[in-house]
């Protein structure tokens, strides 16, 4: 199964192109219409230029309100910004916390020690489908995507692996992808994961931290998708009851997505 294509001069903003995934015999994700990555600021001359490269129109920041004024965005020439905050009525699970404790090792052991540092990221995943102001916030995404004036399109949050990592599993499964080649790409991106957030970890260890707490904050790994899916389908019975009842994204939006970010291959 193909995953998604990382960009190279960019790979430490995580920044990858969803096209190519395949999503069933003869089908894959149009190429160079969607994107994901972290967060845009502090681009060095090199990776900005790449960035802009892309023809970027419309930046999706997944992230809070003082996550985007601590680090605001580097705008590829031309791209309007789209605010899409997924956390914004539920800031205590915000991915930026639970990284702030790796400067903490005795905090961190309180708090995430014994295994608890899986089960808390996990359920901040369950958060991501349960919580209405989440809901209109992947809502806003998806209806980014299916506008062609607003394509290309580069959603992202902090590191480009939670709230973005299930915003590309939505739209995946949108477009068809079976929860097989979702998962593979969701895992796709923990060896960038591992290299950006090696010098965090480091200072952790070297202050004598768990590695289990420092590996479950800074990678995915697959319970984490699987929360996402499980509570999707416990309330709303898999990925149509949660597009129709729970999104409410439009039928119309809906055959877009699925016309014109999909090329068939032939094979």
């Amino acid at each position: 199964m193909q995953t998604v294509r990382a960009v190279p001069t960019v790979s430490a903003l995580n920044l990858r192109d969803l096209g190519g995934i395949t999503l069933g015999p003869g089908r894959q994700v149009r190429p160079g219409v969607v994107l994901r990555a972290g967060r845009l600021g502090g681009l060095d001359p090199v990776d900005a230029a790449a960035v802009a490269a892309l023809g970027i129109r419309t930046v999706v920041d997944l992230r809070t309100a003082d996550e985007r004024s601590s680090a605001p965005d580097s705008l590829p020439p031309g791209a309007r910004l789209f605010v899409a905050d997924v956390l914004g009525d539920n800031p205590g699970v915000t991915p930026a916390r639970f990284r702030a404790l790796l400067a903490d090792p005795v905090e961190a052991e309180r708090l995430l020690g014994n295994g608890k540092a899986e089960e808390a990221v996990a359920q901040s995943y369950r958060q991501l489908v349960l919580s209405p102001g989440a809901a209109a916030a992947y809502r806003a995404f998806i209806d980014t995507a299916a506008d062609p004036a607003a394509r290309p399109v580069l959603f992202h949050c902090a590191t480009g692996k939670d709230r973005a990592g299930w915003g590309a599993a939505l739209l995946l499964l949108i477009l068809g992808a079976s929860r097989d080649v979702v998962r593979e790409e969701f895992l796709a991106v923990n060896p960038v994961l591992r290299a950006v957030g090696r010098p965090y970890v480091q200072g952790f260890l070297d202050a004598g931290g768990d590695p289990e707490i420092a590996s479950a904050i800074i990678e995915v790994r697959p319970r984490y998708l699987e929360t996402a899916l499980a509570a999707m389908d416990e309330r709303w019975g898999g990925l149509d009851g949660y597009v129709r009842d729970c999104l409410r994204v439009p039928g119309p939006t809906l055959r877009r997505l699925r016309s014109e970010l999909v090329v068939y291959t032939g094979q």
